[in-house]
Protein backbone atom coordinates (compact mmCIF):
# COMPACT_ATOMS: atom_id res chain seq x y z
CA UNK A 1 0.00 0.00 0.00
CA UNK A 2 1.31 3.45 -0.90
CA UNK A 3 -0.31 6.95 -0.06
CA UNK A 4 -0.54 9.60 -2.86
CA UNK A 5 -1.61 13.06 -1.66
CA UNK A 6 -3.66 11.74 1.01
CA UNK A 7 -4.91 8.93 -0.99
CA UNK A 8 -4.24 5.01 -0.82
CA UNK A 9 -2.83 3.14 -3.57
CA UNK A 10 -2.77 -0.54 -3.80
CA UNK A 11 -0.10 -2.37 -5.42
CA UNK A 12 -3.52 -3.55 -7.43
CA UNK A 13 -3.84 -0.32 -9.20
CA UNK A 14 0.26 0.26 -9.96
CA UNK A 15 -0.09 -3.62 -11.37
CA UNK A 16 -2.96 -2.56 -13.69
CA UNK A 17 -1.54 0.77 -14.81
CA UNK A 18 1.93 -1.31 -15.67
CA UNK A 19 -0.04 -4.16 -17.33
CA UNK A 20 -1.91 -1.34 -19.48
CA UNK A 21 0.76 0.71 -20.64
CA UNK A 22 2.27 -3.01 -21.73
CA UNK A 23 -0.30 -4.92 -22.88
CA UNK A 24 -3.30 -2.71 -24.15
CA UNK A 25 -1.34 -2.17 -27.35
CA UNK A 26 -1.08 -5.69 -28.63
CA UNK A 27 -4.33 -6.87 -27.04
CA UNK A 28 -6.03 -3.75 -29.24
CA UNK A 29 -4.39 -5.13 -32.34
CA UNK A 30 -5.50 -8.73 -31.53
CA UNK A 31 -8.97 -6.99 -31.32
CA UNK A 32 -8.70 -5.47 -34.24
CA UNK A 33 -7.68 -8.65 -36.25
CA UNK A 34 -10.11 -10.33 -34.64
CA UNK A 35 -12.35 -8.14 -35.93
CA UNK A 36 -11.43 -7.78 -39.70
CA UNK A 37 -11.80 -11.98 -39.44
CA UNK A 38 -15.05 -12.00 -37.66
CA UNK A 39 -16.13 -9.28 -40.35
CA UNK A 40 -14.63 -10.98 -43.33
CA UNK A 41 -16.53 -14.45 -42.31
CA UNK A 42 -19.65 -12.39 -42.27
CA UNK A 43 -18.83 -11.25 -45.52
CA UNK A 44 -18.31 -15.01 -46.63
CA UNK A 45 -14.69 -14.58 -46.99
CA UNK A 46 -11.14 -15.87 -45.66
CA UNK A 47 -10.01 -12.37 -44.54
CA UNK A 48 -6.76 -11.42 -43.20
CA UNK A 49 -5.19 -13.07 -40.47
CA UNK A 50 -5.83 -12.07 -37.23
CA UNK A 51 -2.22 -10.19 -36.64
CA UNK A 52 -2.63 -8.45 -39.76
CA UNK A 53 -3.00 -5.01 -38.13
CA UNK A 54 0.69 -5.70 -36.58
CA UNK A 55 2.15 -6.36 -40.11
CA UNK A 56 0.66 -2.86 -41.40
CA UNK A 57 1.70 -0.68 -38.17
CA UNK A 58 5.01 -2.04 -38.64
CA UNK A 59 4.79 -1.20 -42.57
CA UNK A 60 3.79 2.12 -41.81
CA UNK A 61 6.08 3.11 -39.20
CA UNK A 62 8.70 2.29 -41.58
CA UNK A 63 7.40 4.23 -44.69
CA UNK A 64 8.60 8.20 -44.59
CA UNK A 65 5.74 9.81 -43.85
CA UNK A 66 4.35 12.42 -46.80
CA UNK A 67 1.59 15.02 -46.06
CA UNK A 68 0.91 18.26 -46.80
CA UNK A 69 2.01 19.90 -43.24
CA UNK A 70 4.23 17.44 -41.78
CA UNK A 71 5.31 19.10 -38.92
CA UNK A 72 1.95 20.27 -37.41
CA UNK A 73 -0.14 17.20 -38.21
CA UNK A 74 2.59 14.92 -36.54
CA UNK A 75 2.56 17.01 -33.37
CA UNK A 76 -1.00 16.55 -33.01
CA UNK A 77 -1.75 13.50 -34.02
CA UNK A 78 1.25 12.28 -31.16
CA UNK A 79 -0.64 14.54 -28.83
CA UNK A 80 -3.66 12.52 -29.51
CA UNK A 81 -1.89 9.20 -29.00
CA UNK A 82 -0.21 10.94 -25.25
CA UNK A 83 -3.45 11.94 -24.16
CA UNK A 84 -5.15 9.17 -25.61
CA UNK A 85 -2.26 6.69 -22.70
CA UNK A 86 -2.96 9.25 -20.14
CA UNK A 87 -6.90 8.69 -20.04
CA UNK A 88 -6.26 4.86 -20.48
CA UNK A 89 -3.74 5.37 -17.39
CA UNK A 90 -6.18 7.12 -15.20
CA UNK A 91 -9.01 4.67 -15.97
CA UNK A 92 -7.13 1.95 -14.95
CA UNK A 93 -5.26 3.35 -12.16
CA UNK A 94 -8.14 4.51 -10.27
CA UNK A 95 -8.85 7.53 -10.76
CA UNK A 96 -11.59 9.99 -11.39
CA UNK A 97 -14.03 8.74 -14.31
CA UNK A 98 -14.55 13.00 -15.12
CA UNK A 99 -10.85 12.90 -15.61
CA UNK A 100 -10.62 10.44 -17.76
CA UNK A 101 -13.56 11.92 -19.75
CA UNK A 102 -11.51 15.41 -20.09
CA UNK A 103 -8.73 13.85 -20.77
CA UNK A 104 -9.85 11.53 -23.62
CA UNK A 105 -11.92 14.14 -24.94
CA UNK A 106 -8.52 16.51 -25.10
CA UNK A 107 -7.23 13.52 -27.17
CA UNK A 108 -10.00 13.74 -29.84
CA UNK A 109 -10.10 17.05 -30.12
CA UNK A 110 -6.22 17.64 -31.09
CA UNK A 111 -7.30 14.81 -33.97
CA UNK A 112 -9.95 17.00 -34.97
CA UNK A 113 -7.11 19.72 -34.90
CA UNK A 114 -4.95 17.92 -37.29
CA UNK A 115 -7.19 16.94 -39.43
CA UNK A 116 -8.34 21.06 -39.73
CA UNK A 117 -4.06 21.57 -39.90
CA UNK A 118 -4.46 20.04 -43.67
CA UNK A 119 -5.62 21.89 -46.72
CA UNK A 120 -7.50 18.47 -48.16
CA UNK A 121 -11.07 18.84 -48.24
CA UNK A 122 -12.01 15.43 -47.30
CA UNK A 123 -9.79 15.97 -44.20
CA UNK A 124 -11.55 18.92 -42.96
CA UNK A 125 -15.15 17.56 -43.71
CA UNK A 126 -13.87 14.19 -41.72
CA UNK A 127 -12.81 17.12 -38.76
CA UNK A 128 -16.22 18.59 -38.48
CA UNK A 129 -17.71 15.47 -38.93
CA UNK A 130 -15.56 14.18 -36.21
CA UNK A 131 -16.71 17.29 -33.96
CA UNK A 132 -20.60 15.89 -34.58
CA UNK A 133 -20.04 12.90 -33.23
CA UNK A 134 -18.12 14.03 -30.48
CA UNK A 135 -21.08 16.17 -29.76
CA UNK A 136 -23.36 12.91 -30.36
CA UNK A 137 -21.81 10.57 -27.70
CA UNK A 138 -20.34 13.14 -25.43
CA UNK A 139 -23.32 13.53 -23.18
CA UNK A 140 -24.17 9.62 -22.50
CA UNK A 141 -21.00 9.17 -21.57
CA UNK A 142 -20.98 12.22 -19.11
CA UNK A 143 -24.36 10.39 -17.87
CA UNK A 144 -23.01 7.03 -17.33
CA UNK A 145 -20.17 8.62 -15.20
CA UNK A 146 -22.69 9.96 -13.05
CA UNK A 147 -24.53 7.17 -12.44
CA UNK A 148 -21.33 5.01 -11.44
CA UNK A 149 -21.17 8.33 -8.58
CA UNK A 150 -24.78 7.94 -7.72
CA UNK A 151 -24.67 3.89 -7.17
CA UNK A 152 -21.14 3.84 -5.63
CA UNK A 153 -20.76 7.71 -4.29
CA UNK A 154 -17.21 7.73 -5.58
CA UNK A 155 -16.23 8.39 -9.49
CA UNK A 156 -12.78 6.80 -9.09
CA UNK A 157 -12.70 3.71 -11.36
CA UNK A 158 -10.71 1.57 -8.20
CA UNK A 159 -13.77 2.34 -6.10
CA UNK A 160 -16.35 1.07 -8.76
CA UNK A 161 -14.48 -1.69 -9.09
CA UNK A 162 -14.17 -2.86 -5.97
CA UNK A 163 -18.28 -2.13 -4.68
CA UNK A 164 -20.12 -4.22 -3.32
CA UNK A 165 -23.13 -2.90 -5.47
CA UNK A 166 -23.22 -4.53 -9.09
CA UNK A 167 -23.79 -1.35 -11.02
CA UNK A 168 -26.06 -2.89 -14.19
CA UNK A 169 -28.56 -3.43 -11.47
CA UNK A 170 -29.13 0.36 -10.67
CA UNK A 171 -28.07 1.23 -14.39
CA UNK A 172 -29.70 -0.78 -16.93
CA UNK A 173 -30.71 2.16 -18.98
CA UNK A 174 -27.09 3.86 -18.86
CA UNK A 175 -25.83 0.94 -20.03
CA UNK A 176 -27.83 0.52 -23.15
CA UNK A 177 -26.98 4.22 -24.06
CA UNK A 178 -23.44 3.64 -23.52
CA UNK A 179 -23.58 0.42 -26.10
CA UNK A 180 -25.16 2.28 -28.27
CA UNK A 181 -22.92 5.37 -28.39
CA UNK A 182 -20.13 2.84 -27.90
CA UNK A 183 -20.98 2.27 -32.21
CA UNK A 184 -19.77 5.39 -32.57
CA UNK A 185 -16.72 5.37 -30.51
CA UNK A 186 -15.93 2.24 -32.16
CA UNK A 187 -16.19 3.81 -35.82
CA UNK A 188 -18.52 1.40 -36.25
CA UNK A 189 -21.67 1.82 -39.13
CA UNK A 190 -24.02 3.27 -39.14
CA UNK A 191 -22.37 5.85 -37.36
CA UNK A 192 -18.06 5.60 -39.24
CA UNK A 193 -19.07 9.17 -40.37
CA UNK A 194 -15.39 11.08 -39.86
CA UNK A 195 -13.35 8.08 -40.61
CA UNK A 196 -13.64 4.33 -41.40
CA UNK A 197 -11.76 1.21 -41.10
CA UNK A 198 -13.04 0.03 -44.47
CA UNK A 199 -13.11 1.16 -47.80
CA UNK A 200 -16.81 2.51 -48.15
CA UNK A 201 -16.40 6.41 -47.10
CA UNK A 202 -17.14 8.53 -50.02
CA UNK A 203 -14.46 10.50 -47.69
CA UNK A 204 -11.63 8.66 -49.10
CA UNK A 205 -10.35 8.22 -46.11
CA UNK A 206 -12.14 10.87 -44.41
CA UNK A 207 -10.40 12.81 -41.13
CA UNK A 208 -7.10 10.76 -42.20
CA UNK A 209 -6.58 11.23 -46.23
CA UNK A 210 -3.41 12.94 -45.53
CA UNK A 211 -1.93 11.43 -42.54
CA UNK A 212 0.75 8.48 -43.81
CA UNK A 213 3.47 6.47 -42.50
CA UNK A 214 4.40 7.21 -38.41
CA UNK A 215 1.86 9.72 -38.19
CA UNK A 216 -1.18 7.09 -39.38
CA UNK A 217 0.62 4.25 -37.34
CA UNK A 218 0.29 6.58 -34.31
CA UNK A 219 -3.21 6.95 -34.96
CA UNK A 220 -3.85 3.51 -35.22
CA UNK A 221 -2.37 2.67 -31.87
CA UNK A 222 -4.07 5.16 -30.18
CA UNK A 223 -7.41 3.35 -31.61
CA UNK A 224 -6.20 0.24 -29.89
CA UNK A 225 -5.00 1.91 -26.53
CA UNK A 226 -9.03 3.66 -26.71
CA UNK A 227 -10.70 0.21 -27.37
CA UNK A 228 -9.09 -1.61 -24.51
CA UNK A 229 -10.33 1.77 -22.25
CA UNK A 230 -13.90 1.84 -23.77
CA UNK A 231 -14.27 -1.96 -22.82
CA UNK A 232 -13.16 -1.24 -19.53
CA UNK A 233 -16.34 0.95 -19.32
CA UNK A 234 -18.46 -1.88 -20.15
CA UNK A 235 -16.77 -3.95 -17.52
CA UNK A 236 -17.51 -1.78 -14.94
CA UNK A 237 -21.24 -2.57 -14.87
CA UNK A 238 -20.61 -5.86 -14.09
CA UNK A 239 -17.97 -6.05 -11.22
CA UNK A 240 -18.42 -6.45 -7.77
CA UNK A 241 -15.72 -7.35 -5.84
CA UNK A 242 -16.02 -11.08 -6.92
CA UNK A 243 -14.10 -13.06 -9.65
CA UNK A 244 -17.41 -14.49 -10.71
CA UNK A 245 -18.42 -11.01 -11.78
CA UNK A 246 -15.06 -10.57 -13.39
CA UNK A 247 -15.60 -13.67 -15.54
CA UNK A 248 -19.10 -12.60 -16.20
CA UNK A 249 -17.85 -8.87 -16.59
CA UNK A 250 -15.40 -10.26 -19.22
CA UNK A 251 -18.28 -12.66 -21.07
CA UNK A 252 -20.58 -9.58 -21.56
CA UNK A 253 -17.62 -7.60 -22.57
CA UNK A 254 -17.05 -10.01 -25.73
CA UNK A 255 -20.76 -10.32 -26.87
CA UNK A 256 -20.72 -6.47 -26.44
CA UNK A 257 -18.00 -6.69 -28.94
CA UNK A 258 -19.35 -9.29 -31.21
CA UNK A 259 -23.08 -7.19 -31.58
CA UNK A 260 -20.82 -3.98 -32.70
CA UNK A 261 -19.28 -5.60 -35.06
CA UNK A 262 -22.77 -7.45 -36.38
CA UNK A 263 -24.36 -4.19 -36.60
CA UNK A 264 -21.04 -2.78 -38.63
CA UNK A 265 -21.87 -5.30 -41.16
CA UNK A 266 -25.91 -5.13 -41.34
CA UNK A 267 -26.23 -1.69 -41.30
CA UNK A 268 -25.90 1.13 -43.98
CA UNK A 269 -23.92 4.57 -43.08
CA UNK A 270 -26.61 7.15 -42.01
CA UNK A 271 -26.47 10.63 -42.16
CA UNK A 272 -24.81 13.14 -39.30
CA UNK A 273 -28.50 14.62 -38.82
CA UNK A 274 -29.68 10.44 -37.87
CA UNK A 275 -26.47 10.21 -35.72
CA UNK A 276 -27.25 13.64 -33.80
CA UNK A 277 -30.96 12.89 -33.23
CA UNK A 278 -30.23 9.50 -32.45
CA UNK A 279 -28.02 9.45 -29.45
CA UNK A 280 -29.73 12.66 -28.07
CA UNK A 281 -33.23 10.79 -28.02
CA UNK A 282 -30.77 7.60 -26.65
CA UNK A 283 -29.25 9.76 -23.88
CA UNK A 284 -32.22 11.57 -23.00
CA UNK A 285 -34.28 8.23 -22.82
CA UNK A 286 -32.50 5.69 -21.70
CA UNK A 287 -29.52 7.86 -19.79
CA UNK A 288 -32.03 10.79 -18.15
CA UNK A 289 -34.70 8.17 -17.51
CA UNK A 290 -32.39 5.58 -15.89
CA UNK A 291 -30.38 9.04 -13.45
CA UNK A 292 -34.32 9.90 -12.51
CA UNK A 293 -35.14 6.66 -10.83
CA UNK A 294 -31.42 6.85 -9.31
CA UNK A 295 -32.46 9.60 -8.12
CA UNK A 296 -35.00 7.94 -6.01
CA UNK A 297 -33.33 5.12 -4.95
CA UNK A 298 -29.88 6.81 -3.46
CA UNK A 299 -31.78 7.10 -0.08
CA UNK A 300 -32.51 3.26 -0.16
CA UNK A 301 -28.57 2.63 -0.99
CA UNK A 302 -27.73 4.90 1.69
CA UNK A 303 -29.85 3.07 4.06
CA UNK A 304 -28.71 -0.47 2.55
CA UNK A 305 -25.12 1.12 3.06
CA UNK A 306 -25.61 1.51 7.01
CA UNK A 307 -26.46 -1.79 7.64
CA UNK A 308 -23.09 -3.66 6.09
Amino acid sequence: MFVFYGDTISLFQVLSLVLYLVLAPFAGGLIAGIDRKVTARMQGRVGPPIVQPFYDVAKLWKKEPVTVRTGAQDFYVLCCLIFMIIAGSFFFFGFNLLMVIFTLTTASIFLVIAGYSSNSPYAQIGAERELLQMMSYEPMVLLTAVGFFMVNSSFNSATILTSPYLSIQYMPGLFIGLVFVLTIKLRKSPFDLSMSHHAHQELVKGLTTEFSGRTLAQLEISHWYENIMLLGFVFLFFTNGSWLMVIVGIVVVIVVYFVEILIDNVCARMKWQFTLKSAWIITLIFGGGNLFVLYYLRGYLWMASQYQ
